[in-house]
């Protein structure tokens, strides 16, 4: 069931051309805030992939993709869900080095993704990945990552705010850090991973959430994670509180990837050991891959939090049930 929710007397902060020339703002400034801070080079970027390469991310394993066939190659190709294997493989290929990586324009198609003012079936977002040692396979060294991208948020959101003054959100620039498991240890009483992440981010208002993936205490993940690009003991997302509509909201997944090691560890844990025959998965398991560090930023989701708007629909084009149309045109709201 879609659900859309516009808070009360709200109002999109900018007209609708205003609302294109900020949205161009963002992300043209925060790409280059990001490229400088983590030593990164664009690319270019596939929007679909071969089926049986193994290189399309399976999220939850549930979720389908959008596939078609191929004639002229006799296969079948499919609309990627992200690039998180698909960069590893490029760094490789691409010649790269420690110390050095790639981002790209990543958009995907998720057909089965439930519609609220948070979620698209269309997916844009700014996918990277670097080169590491194994010696910065460490929570430390994922730690720092994030609050380099959190500075980058922050300094565009400033300049943003500085060019549009109509705009009133202010970011925190200062990141707390905690694990899952922290997060089920202080809550007790909530038994539901988004309630807290509201109640955390409420009080620390910007926070990486860390070790998604494994089972907790409770015998339950925090969040679904596919088991063959982050490890789960080193991955995290990214998440800011959200004034405009009370809650917490994540910016970005990233994570310390999968070694030979954790990658044979996490198939077995999630039943899916199957997958260690496919291309990618067997030059994984055979070391000829780079260990890197990676992640998604969703650029739809920047614009939201930077301008402050209340649905993704204001600062993206995609397709939406009657009832979101409805809601929203009686809000004022129009849908790009």
């Amino acid at each position: 069931m879609n659900k859309v929710h516009i808070p009360e007397g709200y109002h999109p902060p900018l007209s609708i051309f205003d609302t294109q020339m900020a949205i161009e703002f963002i992300k043209h400034n925060f790409q280059q805030e990001l490229a400088y801070a983590l030593n990164l080079r664009r690319v270019s970027a596939p929007l679909f992939v071969d089926r049986d390469s193994g290189l399309n991310d399976n999220l939850n394993g549930v979720e389908r993709p959008v596939s078609f066939d191929i004639p002229a190659v006799a296969g079948e190709g499919e609309v990627v869900h992200s690039l998180a294997k698909w960069k590893r493989l490029a760094l490789k290929r691409y010649d790269f080095h420690v110390g050095r990586g790639l981002y790209t324009d990543m958009n995907a198609i998720r057909r089965d993704e439930t519609l609220d003012n948070i979620h698209s079936i269309y997916v844009d977002q700014w996918d990277w990945e670097k080169i590491i040692t194994r010696e910065d396979r460490t929570l430390d060294y994922l730690k720092r990552t994030a609050q380099e991208i959190v500075h980058c948020v922050v300094d565009v959101s400033d300049r943003l705010r500085r060019e549009f003054p109509s705009i009133d959100v202010k970011l925190c620039r200062d990141m707390a850090c905690v694990t899952t498991q922290e997060l089920e240890d202080m809550y007790p009483d909530l038994p539901n991973a988004s309630d807290r992440e509201n109640a955390y981010l409420k009080d620390h208002k910007t926070a990486l959430i860390m070790q998604i993936g494994g089972k907790l205490k409770s015998g339950k993940p925090h969040d679904g994670r596919a088991p063959d690009y982050d490890d789960w003991a080193l991955n995290g997302d990214i998440l800011f509180w959200n004034d405009v509509l009370g809650r917490a909201f994540e910016i970005s997944s990233m994570g310390i990837r999968v070694d030979a090691e954790s990658l044979a560890r996490q198939l077995k844990l999630a039943g899916c050991e199957e997958r260690a025959a496919l291309p990618f998965h067997r030059m994984l398991l055979n070391d000829e891959l780079p260990l890197t560090i990676g992640g998604g930023i969703g650029q739809s989701r920047l614009c939201m939090l930077m301008m402050g708007t209340a649905h993704i629909g204001e600062v993206q084009s995609s397709i939406w049930d009657e009832a979101t149309a409805d809601t929203c045109a009686k809000s004022g709201i129009l849908l790009l």
